[in-house]
């Protein structure tokens, strides 16, 4: 911690430097050390914020290509091998769960039917077993796609809560901290509490630096991930009709 007579940005000819760098340089060590911790939370955020806005991007452009190529399409066995074309797109890795589910029972609907009685269609048809199967195998793609979807959004959550405490926790330090210079040179001007009010106050600043942007993004991202979450339900509820219509026994 630096030594207390050079409490403030404060020459020798008594004036006060009001340059922020000046300020951060001159605050304490606890001071400094907050300063460092809320600068590693931003910047984390920030690339989580990028980050996240790319991902989301591009899995919204690939849902509305994909869903436009599934409304186009009149089988779906046609669809499946395009979808495998659409790495970020939610809702085609749902439907790959769920065709891929459907040809495993159809398969093995087939590969018992020819094992006992052949042409029979009957058998070729789904159980309503083989619905269920399909569906929880969807709902899983879902669940699987909102998970990879919101991490990391933790973090930002984390930010926007904890920074401007920490912030504060390095403000009412150095007010502490100069309060004691205070003390020790028996001396209360304006020109000694000054500086070092407006260096401890930095860390709240900086704290708040730190958390607004992490609010907004992380509100905003989550409102995002409702939205695909929402298509992806209706994507689901769509495709299970289609297969009950045209598969179930």
């Amino acid at each position: 911690m630096k030594d207390i007579s050079s409490i403030g940005a404060v020459d020798p000819t008594g004036h006060f430097h009001g340059s922020l760098l000046s300020m951060i340089l001159d605050a304490g060590g606890m001071v400094q050390f907050v300063l460092l911790l809320l600068l590693f939370f931003s910047v984390v955020s920030w690339a989580i914020i990028l980050l996240k806005y790319r991902t989301i991007k591009k899995v919204r452009r690939e849902n509305s290509i994909f869903l436009d190529l599934y409304m186009k399409k009149d089988k779906l066995s046609e669809i499946f091998p395009e979808a495998k074309k659409f790495r970020y797109s939610t809702v085609a890795e749902v439907f790959r769960a769920g065709y891929t589910e459907l040809a495993k029972l159809t398969r093995a609907i087939k590969g018992s039917a020819s094992a006992r009685e052949a042409d029979d269609p009957g058998l070729a048809a789904l159980p309503l077993n083989g619905i269920d199967n399909i569906e929880r195998a969807m709902n899983r793609a879902c669940g699987t796609e909102c998970t990879k979807l919101e991490s990391t959004l933790g973090f930002l959550a984390t930010t926007g809560s904890a920074s401007p405490f920490i912030g504060l926790f390095g403000t009412v330090w150095g007010i502490m901290h100069t309060f004691r210079g205070i003390g020790v040179k028996g001396s209360a001007t304006l020109a000694i509490v000054a500086p070092g009010i407006s260096e401890a106050l930095i860390a709240t600043a900086a704290g708040l630096a730190a958390a607004i942007p992490a609010v907004i993004f992380y509100n905003y991202y989550l409102n995002r991930i409702r939205a695909i979450t929402m298509e992806m339900d209706n994507f689901v509820s769509e495709l299970l009709n289609i297969i009950k219509r045209h598969y179930l026994g």
